[in-house]
């Protein structure tokens, strides 16, 4: 398994009480919540990027002998 980073970082007080919110109803730890909600948001700002380029892919051309 990768080795993870370790870092520190500074999160409202609301915020924090939130994601343990989240984390008790989904039966998971604090930890847990802050590492899936960033996937989660990559994946989602990847998601239509790579639909974008998928329909570039399939656009048919104009011209299809240039």
């Amino acid at each position: 398994m990768a080795e993870r980073k370790c870092f520190l970082q500074r999160i409202r007080p609301q915020l924090w009480a939130e994601i343990e919110r989240l984390a008790q109803a989904e039966l998971c730890g604090a930890n847990g919540q802050i590492e899936y909600l960033p996937r989660k948001g990559m994946r989602a700002r990847q998601a239509p990027a790579a639909a974008a380029d998928q329909r570039k892919r399939e656009r048919p051309r104009d011209n299809p002998e240039s």
